[in-house]
């Protein structure tokens, strides 16, 4: 058993000039690449149709269309409907194995600290996806992976093989998930990776939230979750942690639990195989916290 992480390849990144490409090739309609959106794993670019108006191209590899149809898109229409403000799709294509997507640009600029007023208005974002997927049974529920492998994330063998802290972690989370359902109950939207990041805001007041591309139904409540993880990142304005805490203390442990550990394992298996070995234990404390 190894201290350090096994460095792995990174996950492969949009190449829009490729991309816009193909959207040329199967549509006739040339789109414009004017530079990379920032942040993100896999990366997104703002893009400029013929008639003037800006885009975002997106790339969703190994995905088919047809399933994100029935998922992630079908919910961001449930959350328009309601006057969430999530970005439109305006263009969808498969390209090979994977999908290139066009949606709407949204006003504002991410978040880059979470301050108290920031989190009253994602608190009320959350508690607007309550209950909008219910009788949707065809838009799938989302799978917390405790026990299973996720589709190049929440992988458990790295965690396994990292140190001896990651093994005790790992070996917590599968007990965890022996006793829980593998999917997240219940008929809310979940975002999957509500993070302050995913915010959009002009002066201080939230504009959008973006990055639908892994949303599903469950409980909403599992987004809180991945906010006080995004919050872990750096340090955020005084009492914001702590009132976020406050909250998650409050919730049942049947949701709370299974939710701390989804997160727990993708955040500290993305960090074994991507990053460096001092951000591994960054997140290993944070998960150890609650589990």
């Amino acid at each position: 058993m190894t201290t350090s992480p096994q460095r792995r390849e990174r996950t492969e990144r949009l190449d829009a000039g490729r991309m816009t490409d193909a959207v040329h090739a199967e549509t006739g309609v040339r789109l414009m690449v004017e530079g990379p959106c920032p942040g993100g794993e896999v990366g997104a670019a703002y893009v400029r149709w013929p008639d003037g108006h800006r885009s975002v191209l997106k790339w969703r590899p190994d995905t088919r269309l047809d399933a994100l149809r029935a998922g992630p898109l079908a919910v961001c229409e449930a959350l328009r409907g309601q006057g969430y403000p999530c970005p439109s799709t305006e263009l969808a294509l498969q390209v090979g194995g994977a999908v290139v997507l066009v949606q709407q640009l949204l006003p504002g600029a991410p978040l880059e600290l979470l301050d108290h007023h920031g989190l009253d208005q994602a608190l009320a974002l959350n508690e607007s996806q309550s209950g909008l997927l219910a009788g949707r049974a065809d838009i799938t529920s989302m799978n917390l992976y405790l026990l299973d492998d996720g589709p190049g994330y929440c992988l458990h063998e790295p965690l396994r093989r990292h140190s001896r802290r990651g093994a005790a972690l790992e070996h917590r989370i599968r007990s965890l998930g022996a006793d829980h359902p593998p999917r997240l109950a219940g008929d809310d939207v979940v975002h999957q990776d509500f993070h302050h990041g995913n915010l959009l805001a002009v002066d201080g007041t939230v504009t959008g939230v973006i990055d639908w591309d892994g949303a599903g139904r469950g409980d909403r409540r599992f987004d809180l979750v991945t906010l006080r993880f995004g919050l872990h990142a750096q340090e955020q304005p005084p009492g914001v942690v702590g009132r976020l805490d406050g909250i998650l203390d409050a919730l049942p442990e049947d949701v709370l639990r299974p939710c701390w550990a989804h997160m727990s394992l993708r955040m500290t298996d993305w960090a074994v195989r991507h990053f460096t070995p001092d951000e591994v234990e960054h997140w290993l404390d944070l998960a150890e916290q609650r589990l």
